[in-house]
């Protein structure tokens, strides 16, 4: 093999595997982070519902528990326990129905009526086990007298003597419009994630599919982990179907039910994927054109060309570029490959750069995304720099969406961005925390800036007419690191009090909490 070609092939064979290598290991670093970040995302998802349904159960137990304390005297009057059962079901919408059962398991009172079940004597496994245990309790699934799959949650009636008289039970009806379906369905079931809740008996009490309910769930680790009782955590698993999922769940402790949220593994990536194959398609025509450059100017001259190539060889190593720089290019064709190999390094760095931008931003709105916001706070940490924060949450969001539709909600969040943008300066961080949920981070601003610049941007947003959507407000909550002492964490924590300040003082203001 002679030297030109010698070069060629060490150059164009060096350039190739060092640019594999850095975007195979820039690939890894994100595909894992794309990965923990989703498991711990679907993990304080169940954590979350699994919180509000365990406070609906509390609630509902809450109710009945009540009625059950005002029903001891009222036992013999069947028109007022009629009423009661009404009043229970139609009150808070918690029950399908309701029932007033006697020591004998005869119902005395229910609602809806036309159960037909008043008078008759109840022979369900839930009225035999209220009837046996004589407790508050939450049952597990089974068919009703009636057909009908449910929970049902009861309560004992006691007499001032401590007679068991009976007991007041609200049943949810699984397979029909229930409260499980009201907390759960608000979930937007894109790209293929999706909520299930699931028994200590694997039963399904609440799926996407309506015809899975009641069904009882295969063996996956998930569920097996929730049946252990080991509390709530995160694992990739394959679910019923053979699709790989990052799957996040909790576990309800009074009844021992698990909500588990998971995604696709696949969809998950789908957007590294495209991007790195993106910035391989552009970063190859770069390497491609060096090689003629090399093969044409090897034939001339030896030494230049060797310097290069071993430049070629390190393009992966720290100070490549500046040793790049320093060779001695006395003629003009060593020149034209020294400057090729270096357009191609700083393309190279430009787009592992904007990768690494792209990962730290909204792709809706342009501002910075919790990896953003973390980085900018940890570097202000290091430097003990003080700052303020705005928390900012659109008022009644979810109404803009259910009225207007996805695209008006949009164009909502778009604005604000853009009034955000312009009550900000230059070194301000402006931040999208998820959906309606913005955050401005103010270096060296104390609190009395910070307030001026929120009302400031309540009053621009206020103002604004927003196409398909009208008027809009925002609440906001201002605290600055000044006033917390401990971590950015704290800080931020502080400033969802503030927020929630403002919202309870009626929206569309800014509110401050007592500093810590």
């Amino acid at each position: 093999m002679n030297l030109r070609r010698l070069i060629v092939l060490v150059a164009f064979t060096s350039a190739l595997v060092s640019l594999a290598n850095t975007f195979y290991a820039s690939y890894s670093v994100q595909r894992q982070l794309l990965i923990d970040t989703t498991l711990e995302a679907n993990h304080a998802y169940a954590s979350k519902l699994a919180s509000t349904a365990e406070d609906f159960l509390q609630s509902a137990r809450q109710q009945l528990a009540y009625s059950a304390g005002s029903l001891p005297s009222r036992m013999g009057d069947e028109q007022w326990l009629t009423d009661e059962a009404q009043r229970l079901r139609l009150q808070t919408n918690s029950f399908n129905s309701v029932l007033i059962v006697d020591a004998q398991g005869k119902v005395l009172g229910v609602s809806p009526e036309t159960l037909a079940l008043k008078n008759r004597t109840l022979d369900s496994a839930g009225a035999i086990q209220a009837l046996r245990e004589r407790r508050p309790l939450v049952t597990q699934p089974y068919v009703s007298s009636v057909g009908n799959l449910v929970v049902f949650i009861s309560h004992p009636i006691l007499g001032k003597d401590g007679r068991y008289l009976g007991y007041v039970g609200g049943s949810i009806y699984l397979k029909q419009k229930n409260i499980l379906y009201t907390m759960l369905g608000q979930h937007y079931y894109r790209d293929g994630s999706y909520l299930y809740v699931v028994d200590q008996n694997r039963r399904l009490l609440y799926h996407p599919d309506p015809d899975r309910l009641g069904d009882v769930a295969g063996s996956n680790d998930v569920i097996d982990a929730i049946i252990a009782q080991q509390g709530g955590g995160n694992r990739r698993m394959n679910n019923s179907l053979g699709v790989d999922m990052l799957a996040g769940y909790a576990i309800m402790p009074s009844t021992g039910w698990g909500i588990v949220a998971q995604r696709p593994t696949a969809m998950t990536l789908a957007p590294l994927n495209q991007l790195m194959a993106n910035t391989v398609w552009h970063s190859l025509p770069i390497a491609l054109l060096s090689l003629p450059f090399i093969w044409w100017l090897a034939s001339l001259i030896s030494r230049p060309l060797v310097q290069l190539a071993e430049g070629a060889r390190r393009m992966d190593a720290p100070g490549t570029a500046e040793h790049i720089a320093a060779i001695r290019s006395w003629y003009v064709e060593a020149a034209q490959i020294k400057k090729a190999l270096l357009k191609g390094l700083a393309l190279l760095q430009n787009k592992i750069g904007k990768l690494k931008t792209d990962v730290q931003t909204d792709p809706l709105t342009g501002l910075s995304n919790r990896r953003g916001m973390a980085a900018a706070l940890e570097g202000w940490q290091a430097q003990a720099r003080p700052f303020s924060v705005i928390a900012i949450d659109i008022d009644h969001f979810k109404q803009v969406n259910d009225r207007w539709g996805h695209a008006v909600g949009d164009e909502v969040i778009l604005r604000l961005a853009q009034l955000m943008r312009a009550c900000s300066r230059d070194a301000d961080v402006l931040c999208r925390n998820g959906g309606d949920e913005f955050i401005m981070l103010l270096p060296d601003a104390d609190l009395d800036v910070a307030m001026q610049v929120a009302e400031r941007l309540r009053a621009k947003v206020a103002a604004a007419v927003i196409p398909g959507a009208g008027l809009v407000t925002i609440s906001l909550g201002v605290v600055s690191s000044e006033q917390e002492a401990g971590s950015t964490d704290a800080v931020l924590r502080a400033a969802d009090a503030a927020l929630y300040v403002a919202k309870e003082n009626g929206r569309n203001c800014v509110g401050i909490t007592e500093p810590a």
